[in-house]
């Protein structure tokens, strides 16, 4: 068996008690870690294995990324500051305006993003995941594929959250064929197990409770868990009340789609019923903090994880920069809560490794440093301007680390980004081709639709 030992290192554990080793070592055997402690100690007990001297450097769980759509990032720059849902009225995403081998061009840049930011685990929710699954393979981290299904009839100029009257059982087969596939093909389907797959439905209001039951039906046939965008939009629980006469959390309730295997995102407007509703059932809530204040909007965390939710962190569009959910969920937390003291860096770090390893099922194998545990981790460089001096480096790194600080990191025991460099994606080429697509879509839709207002002037 393979065996590495970073050394004379500092190792951030996320255990229960919130473990911080300092001139330690932890040795990793195959993908799991075999042993955590005094560096000496470590050394004496693995002499033959590849030594990481970890000197002046941090050593932290993967962070986990329970929320993302890694091709949203050709709205980057576009889509941030005009509100959601965006009142940009064009009757086509530009998703679906670029080829296959464009859209995994974008995926790949989502990825390396993911990756720079200290990611080890992410849910890719999306349709059509097919087209660039073995891509996300490839690069060697950890991926949880979310195939979105809808089906709801809507026109092409449909805004998220707008009241949806009519459903289609061949839309419904469609989605659900795509999403049985994807499970058949990935979940649990490769050597490393590094690919799982979870239900998903996209939208409460394009959601029948017939598709509801399906997803379900699907999620307990593989063993998996379910995620659904909920109480994202005011809009989106004004058409609930129009359309069922009920708020969304309280629509699924009443289609029995709440409960543990339940990972419902957003929840930015939350009656304290539905709190209740989310809190009594145990349904676990991803987080998007960063996403959630460019909408000018602070869910009630401290309500829903009182309650009794698990509660993971994601990222949702454009960037899959998790330093910064982690930032922005400390900030926005202690301004709901007007205290300045609460939450803890540390809470916030417990809640985007083991918060969110919780919320997908995965906490036995992932989100903290344990023997026994996979090694999932990254390691920062803490001789930087941001982070000296270094006497509590987890308040450090989350009030001012940034991503350049991340050197190192580590799946299942390989290393996918090794001294800031991919060992499995050509990341100068996919920059580039990726600039350039983005470029080049948002040309053609403007050019296709000349009539939508658009209040933005692009780059050459």
């Amino acid at each position: 068996m393979s065996t590495k030992v970073i050394a004379n290192t500092t190792i951030v554990t996320c255990d229960p008690g919130r473990t911080v080793l300092h001139n330690a070592a932890i040795a990793i055997r195959d993908n799991r870690i075999a042993t955590l402690g005094a560096t000496p100690q470590i050394r004496a007990l693995y002499p033959g294995a590849e030594l990481i001297d970890g000197h002046g450097k941090a050593v932290f769980p993967g962070l986990i990324n329970c929320h993302a759509h890694l091709t949203a990032n050709l709205f980057r720059g576009i889509s941030e500051d005009f509100g959601f849902p965006s009142s940009f009225a064009f009757p086509e995403d530009v998703r679906d305006m670029i080829s296959d081998e464009e859209t995994t061009i974008m995926a790949a840049l989502g990825a390396i993003e993911a990756s720079r930011t200290g990611s080890t685990t992410t849910v890719e929710i999306a349709g059509g995941i097919h087209r660039y699954a073995h891509m996300l393979d490839k690069t060697g981290m950890r991926w949880v594929l979310a195939e979105t299904t809808a089906d709801g009839v809507v026109p092409p100029t449909f805004r998220a959250g707008e009241p949806v009257h009519a459903y289609s059982f061949q839309l419904r087969d469609k989605s659900l064929e795509q999403a049985t596939r994807l499970f058949e093909k990935w979940h649990h389907g490769t050597e490393t197990d590094r690919i799982t797959c979870m239900g998903s439905t996209g939208l409460v209001e394009t959601t029948s409770p017939n598709l509801l039951r399906a997803v379900h039906e699907l999620a307990e046939k593989f063993d998996s868990r379910y995620t659904i965008h909920l109480n994202q939009s005011r809009l989106e629980v004004e058409s609930l009340l129009l359309m069922r006469g009920v708020r969304p959390t309280e629509s699924l309730f009443h289609n029995d789609y709440l409960g543990p295997r339940l990972l419902g995102a957003h929840v930015r407007f939350l009656s304290p019923s539905e709190i209740s509703l989310l809190g009594a059932t145990r349904s676990n809530i991803s987080h998007q903090p960063a996403m959630a204040a460019r909408r000018a909007v602070i869910p009630p965390i401290p309500a829903l994880r009182n309650a009794g939710c698990t509660i993971g962190m994601g990222t949702d569009n454009n960037t899959q920069d998790m330093v910064e959910v982690m930032r922005t969920g400390l900030f926005t937390e202690r301004i709901i809560r007007d205290d300045g003291m609460n939450p803890q860096p540390e809470d916030i770090l417990t809640m985007t490794t083991m918060g969110s390893a919780s919320a997908l099922g995965m906490a036995d194998d992932i989100g903290s440093l344990e023997v026994g545990k996979k090694a999932d981790l990254f390691i920062i460089n803490t001789q930087r301007s941001t982070l000296v001096p270094t006497n509590r480096i987890v308040s450090a790194f989350i009030h001012n680390g940034q991503p350049g600080d991340i050197e190192s990191v580590m799946v299942d025991g390989e290393f996918v980004l090794k001294d800031g460099k991919f060992l499995n994606l050509d990341e100068d080429t996919i920059i580039r081709e990726a600039d350039n697509i983005g470029k080049t879509v948002w040309r053609r839709l403007l050019e296709k639709y000349p009539n939508v207002p658009f209040p933005i002037t692009l780059a050459p």
